[in-house]
């Protein structure tokens, strides 16, 4: 395939907050979410800002020639000399992944392949979805909430369509019980809950597995989690973290300390052997930090965030070595999503054994819709 024309523009997420929009060769257009609660170790989103990216991407002029996913390397290349940057990540990852999932979109089209097929032609396996049905933290609103970020269904159904039906009735019936009428950022239900009492109610649905995201680093400030009035120290908290594990049965445990405490997370991970210990903050899709995991054994699965890191290539990288040390793999959406489905295919395409990405809203919806789609074609 020839790139002979490149087009960005600025559209807004489900926040109502600018991201980027990218078309190449007039085939369907990728865009980027945008996180809100943000690890410090991710990729910026933009080099300079968001403008003078869209700007530099509407300027491309270069009509390179690209055959399959191995050659997003060119185009990687070429922006490194192009802005002298150390590395093309550089150039922002949001900015990034929407380019580089621009010209696999482009690439699909003309070769009359799906998406997925691109990245990787013999992927057969479907990940499970995780949804997000009870929300705290800094993704919603309220005096009253709970302080970990999220809830989570983990339905373990044999196709991914079933999972989703299971996922969607006990959404609905969560809901009805907490008289819940006001959804979150990420379409979860706000309600005046403690972390307890919302780890009660998931535990009570046998066909669903469990899952938390703590996003520890959002409560956590001069050796301190700060639980509104209660505060505790890490120990404290690693205390309460493996209760809580215990107690409610949590298969799935995301960010249960803040971003730089690999050891912890490592004596979390050797107490409660029956959980899925989880890095997000902590790993930020980055290889190095991958690596320093793996070296202080301290997850048994990773959150991959395309735009957290921007390279597609790198993405590939991080899966490769998750998949070598045994580490299982979250394909995941943002709190600020878009209309574009395609992390459908990347979770698919780099058989992710699961895939993040709500339940409930349009932004979310899409993306468990196209995993469907996928799932009957084959």
């Amino acid at each position: 395939m020839l790139i002979k024309d490149v087009s960005a523009r600025i559209i807004n997420d489900s926040r109502g907050e600018s991201t980027i929009e990218v078309s190449v060769n007039g085939a369907e257009p990728a865009s980027s979410p945008s996180g809100k609660s943000t690890g410090k170790y991710e990729t910026k989103p933009y080099y300079r800002d968001l403008k003078f990216c869209v700007s530099f991407l509407n300027e491309w002029g270069d009509r390179t020639q690209l055959m399959k996913f191995e050659g997003l390397v060119i185009i990687e290349d070429l922006i490194r000399k192009k802005l002298n940057l150390k590395e093309a990540r550089l150039f922002g990852g949001n900015a990034l992944f929407a380019f580089e999932s621009a010209i696999l979109k482009a690439l699909a089209r003309e070769q009359k392949k799906e998406l997925w097929e691109i990245v990787n032609p013999h992927a057969t396996k479907f990940p499970r979805p995780v949804g997000n049905v009870i929300g705290g933290g800094l993704h919603t609103k309220g005096k009253i909430k709970p302080v970990f970020q999220e809830f989570l269904l983990i339905p373990r159904e044999k196709t991914f369509s079933d999972n989703v039906n299971v996922m969607k009735k006990t959404y609905a019936d969560i809901g009805k019980r907490l008289k819940a009428n006001k959804i979150n950022d990420e379409g979860a239900w706000g309600a005046s809950l403690n972390d307890e009492e919302a780890l009660k109610i998931l535990s009570e649905y046998g066909s669903v597995d469990l899952g938390v995201d703590i996003a520890a680093s959002a409560f956590y400030k001069n050796k301190i989690y700060n639980y509104g009035e209660m505060k505790r120290t890490e120990e404290a908290h690693i205390e309460h973290i493996v209760q809580l594990i215990k107690t409610y049965g949590v298969f799935y445990v995301e960010d249960p300390l803040e971003e730089e405490d690999f050891e912890g997370f490592a004596e979390i991970k050797k107490k409660c052997r029956e959980a899925m210990i989880v890095g997000d903050d902590l790993t930020a899709t980055h290889l190095n930090r991958l690596e320093k995991a793996i070296e202080k054994r301290a997850v048994s699965a990773m959150i991959v965030k395309p735009n957290q890191n921007g390279s597609l290539l790198e993405v590939k990288k991080i899966v490769e070595l998750c998949r070598k040390h045994g580490i299982k793999t979250v394909m995941s959406h943002r709190s600020g999503e878009t209309m574009d489905d395609a992390l459908a295919d990347y979770a698919f395409a780099f058989q992710c054994d699961f895939i993040k990405c709500g339940i409930a809203t349009k932004w979310r919806e899409c993306k468990l819709e196209r995993m469907i789609e996928i799932e009957k074609k084959i």
